[in-house]
């Protein structure tokens, strides 16, 4: 594996090159997505960059992890063939951009509507990347289910040549979704974080009966109640191609989306499921 900490010494692809960005942290959910890289181009080309222009909260920032000395070893030992860490006057060599990229309507709700400005900070840096890496693909995992419909829009809207793969979200054995976050949760924390998956499942099951979005949504609510420890913000049906709530009547593919608050972390997480008279997840 090639450690690159400037662009210029990237080099040009060989053959298809499929690129997975990451902030570092990693865990299996992330090599998850270098596995599904690996399956479907000839290189695979891995960034190390936390991004300051997708936190709002500067202590945030502040103290998210990095690890990058453990990262490497990880993707050295997964294949990976080259690691682009770059310092942030690579990516941002004036400093703060005066030009970024705007997610619009997508920055208005649920994660955009919590985290304001976040997703502008996440186009941005994503555009830069794959600017600077020449990918033919990118690889982005189901957890984060808006950013990977703002992704998509931005790629869709502005034509960039770049295909955007996603990779299913990768959970422990007890249901609760990897996160770079988890290292927060203490022991009764993460206990309580299961209530998150458990709601989950129960508003797919609701889904899968046929019930209403309004009934969906409740039955998912109802099992959170059980745990009053998790301070949920949102809990609800998004459409996969907006990221905008859907109506009562909606009927199709959809994603149900829930963030919380377990002690100090935030934790996200969705399913995709289908909405509407005699649909299954």
């Amino acid at each position: 594996m090639r450690t690159v900490t400037v662009a210029s010494e990237l080099g040009a692809p060989r053959g298809t090159r499929a690129v997975v960005m990451t902030m570092g942290a990693l865990h299996e959910g992330h090599l998850t997505l270098v596995r599904h890289a690996r399956s479907i181009a000839d290189e695979v080309l891995v960034t190390v960059f936390v991004n300051p222009l997708q936190f709002d909260d500067p202590a945030d920032l502040e103290r998210y992890p990095r690890t990058l000395g453990a990262d490497a070893a990880l993707l050295e030992a997964e294949g990976v063939d080259v690691l682009y860490a770059p310092a942030l006057d690579d990516v941002y060599p004036g400093g703060v951009p005066i030009v970024t990229v705007a997610a619009g309507a997508i920055n208005e709700v649920f994660e955009g509507a919590a985290r304001p400005g976040h997703f502008d900070g996440v186009l941005t840096v994503v555009l830069k990347l794959m600017n600077l890496t020449r990918p033919d693909v990118a690889v982005f995992g189901a957890k984060d289910a808006q950013q990977v419909i703002a992704v998509r829009t931005m790629v869709r809207d502005l034509n960039v040549p770049v295909e955007i793969a996603v990779a299913p979200t990768v959970r422990d054995d007890d249901g609760l979704a990897r996160s770079s976050r988890n290292v927060f949760l203490s022991a009764s924390e993460r206990d309580d974080a299961l209530v998150l998956a458990r709601a989950l499942r129960a508003a797919d099951a609701a889904a899968g009966s046929g019930a209403a979005v309004a009934e969906v949504i409740r039955a998912g609510e109802q099992v959170l109640a059980d745990t009053p420890a998790v301070v949920v913000e949102y809990f609800a049906a998004l459409d996969p191609a907006s990221a905008q709530p859907v109506a009562d009547d909606y009927r199709g593919d959809a994603v149900i989306a829930v963030a919380a608050r377990v002690g100090k972390t935030r934790l996200i997480d969705n399913v995709a499921t289908h909405l509407g008279q005699g649909s299954s997840a």
